[in-house]
């Protein structure tokens, strides 16, 4: 007899996430708000007490894509809120130098993870002219956290992390929040504001409540 191997994980609310066949009904909001806030970029290394989560970049994507092309939608804004959401039902951010050994299993894995996220809160595929604003904002914050958040210089972001994009010397989430510039938020603050903002674009773009 072959023993049933398990894939699936326990959510905190109780739910349970199958990870090779997820449905948009394994999680809640406060679920996925607290795999966010505790899954972090850049490896977990920061020149700060606290490393960044991935919860804490999301909201700061939304505000630079808000940035970039002011005239969103709150469905659109709530895509660039939710464009790691994978990651946090996972519980990891890989780091961009490991992604190539992971096979096709693991890049298979994300995407399903990822289409049922795009399910569940009703988000469009991306258009190509959308996917670009993203990628511009993505990697502003990507450049600007690789200097004030994890200590590279900006020569080493261009020259060795490649990222072309300009590094900010404002935090958009300091104007937002009125906090310290740069500063990763502990995790429990992260969450909070997280699914804040997740509530707000959802109620905004029309979902019925869950």
């Amino acid at each position: 007899m072959v023993e049933e191997v398990r894939a699936w994980v326990r959510m905190p609310s109780g739910k349970r996430l199958d990870l090779l066949n997820p449905t948009p009904f394994d999680w809640d909001d406060a679920d996925l708000a607290l795999g966010l806030a505790r899954t972090y970029r850049w490896g977990g290394h920061s020149a700060w007490p606290l490393p960044l989560s991935v919860a804490q970049h999301s909201i700061a994507v939304m505000l630079l894509r808000r940035a970039v092309a002011p005239a969103t939608t709150p469905l659109q804004e709530l895509r660039e809120l939710l464009h790691d959401a994978e990651e946090g039902l996972l519980g990891f951010d890989a780091v961009s130098v490991i992604k190539p050994f992971l096979g096709e299993g693991f890049r298979a894995l994300t995407r399903r993870l990822e289409q049922v996220v795009f399910l569940r809160y009703g988000l469009p595929a991306w258009t190509e002219r959308e996917h670009k604003l993203h990628k511009q904002a993505d990697r502003l914050a990507a450049a600007s956290e690789a200097v004030h958040v994890t200590g590279w210089t900006r020569d080493e972001v261009r020259r060795t992390l490649k990222i072309r994009a300009h590094v900010l010397e404002q935090d958009p989430l300091a104007a937002y929040y009125g906090c310290t510039p740069w500063e990763p938020w502990a995790p429990g603050l992260a969450a909070e504001r997280f699914l804040a903002e997740l509530e707000r674009l959802k109620r905004e773009a029309g979902h019925a409540a869950d």
